[in-house]
């Protein structure tokens, strides 16, 4: 009998085991991810007029940032973008972002962020971003951006922009 009782022990500790390697690891927090991608800024409005990229002149962003989730659905991200500005044959960096926020999990691969905008040019401002995953790997994700920034400042008139991002998250 105590054989019987030894083995039924073992099979079903074995069992657990077995079951508990199958089951993923639930997520632990804080999560650290990070993130490179490509901007590009499609139109920007203001009292001097709408300013579309592609259109005698393109701009280009390329955003490197940090996300720190706290949980699940809360976290901060910190985000930075150099700009480069390409017209008339020639081409520079004409402006560099500092963009931290917050981050919110909307589910089913949606997230918001709600950033504050601190740029060289002398602006300055916010902007909300709905962010989707649109091809998640085991190691890295890419993903699609539609960020709206709002910009004062600088002695130029305020500005709001409709932009596109897209890039790989890992």
């Amino acid at each position: 009998m105590n054989i019987f009782r030894y083995l039924t022990f073992t099979l079903l500790l074995f069992a657990f085991m077995a079951s508990a390697q199958d089951r993923p690891a639930a997520p632990t927090y804080p999560k650290i991810a990070g993130y490179v991608g490509i901007l590009h800024p499609l139109f920007t409005f203001s009292s001097a007029g709408t300013d579309k990229n592609f259109d005698h002149h393109y701009v280009v962003g390329m955003p490197v940032g940090i996300n720190i989730w706290k949980s699940s659905t809360i976290g901060f991200s910190a985000e930075f973008v150099p700009t480069i500005r390409a017209e008339n044959g020639t081409s520079k960096m004409s402006n560099f972002l500092f963009h931290p926020g917050v981050l919110v999990a909307l589910g089913k691969g949606y997230t918001f962020a709600g950033r504050a905008a601190f740029e060289t040019s002398g602006r300055y401002g916010v902007t909300p971003v709905l962010n989707k995953i649109v091809i998640r790997g085991k190691s890295s994700s890419m993903f699609a951006a539609v960020p709206l920034p709002l910009r004062f400042g600088n002695d130029r008139p305020t500005s709001f922009t409709i932009g596109f991002q897209f890039g790989i998250a890992f």
